[in-house]
């Protein structure tokens, strides 16, 4: 390579590292999720795929707005194994997002998918993949904010929901859903990536394992015979011999 030639490469090479050093400092980044809030004014999150067939539950204790297909061939009893997605997280609508750290939020989605997978697992046997007869499980978490100044990044889950619902995992047809808007933690604060051992972050664990249950309520109750079927089976009933 001649002087006049290498002359020419350092040249090329500065160049290309002033262009570098002149672009902005995000160019280089994976671009960053993004945060979900309530719509302003709404009354749900927008994460269900259909709203429009929730109606109040007697049989669950609070506020929670249910639906489940009544046709037989759709029904909850059909199924016989669930998928569990990933926990979705929507910010409450005045929420400061730079105070609520991804990190946080994350750690709140895991905590909250495996208390969903303990408490439905021994109804319905959790896969990873889609199939005939399997239910996929989707839920979300609603409305978190920012925590206390007391604690740095925390979020807070004292008027937190849920709002979840079960699809054919093939079709992806809602075969059953439920908006619970239940306050479970109160002054429940998640702090940091980690559930610690500080009072407010045991709150937040009992309130999530609390959500789940109802979750599972829901389903064994979708299990029950209605008054109507159990008057009809009894009528029904014959003893063996008669």
């Amino acid at each position: 390579m001649t002087l006049r030639t290498s002359g020419l490469v350092a040249a090329c090479l500065w160049i290309a590292a002033g262009v570098l050093l002149s672009l902005p400092a995000g160019c280089s980044r994976p671009p960053q999720p993004s945060v979900k809030k309530i719509p302003a004014g709404k009354e749900f999150a927008g994460f269900l795929s259909d709203y429009s067939k929730l109606k109040p539950n007697p049989r669950l204790e609070g506020n929670a707005l249910t639906y489940a297909q009544t046709d037989a061939q759709k029904s909850l009893r059909r199924y016989v194994a669930m998928m569990v997605d990933p926990v979705e997280v929507y910010l409450a609508t005045d929420a400061d997002e730079a105070k609520v750290e991804e990190s946080t939020r994350s750690a709140v989605s895991r905590y909250f998918e495996a208390a969903l997978v303990k408490s439905v697992s021994d109804a319905y046997p959790v896969v990873s993949e889609k199939g005939p007869l399997v239910l996929r499980l989707r839920a979300a978490i609603v409305g978190v904010d920012a925590g206390s100044q007391t604690a740095a990044k925390a979020v807070n889950v004292t008027k937190v929901g849920v709002e979840m619902e079960l699809v054919d995992s093939e079709t992806g047809e809602q075969i059953a859903a439920m908006v619970d808007r239940e306050p479970l933690g109160s002054g429940a604060e998640v702090g940091s990536a980690e559930f610690t051992r500080e009072e407010k972050f045991r709150e937040a664990r009992e309130a999530f394992d609390g959500w789940a249950d109802r979750v599972r309520q829901f389903l064994d109750a979708q299990h029950e015979l209605s008054k109507e079927d159990a008057d009809r089976a009894d009528k029904s009933y014959r003893p063996y011999g008669q």
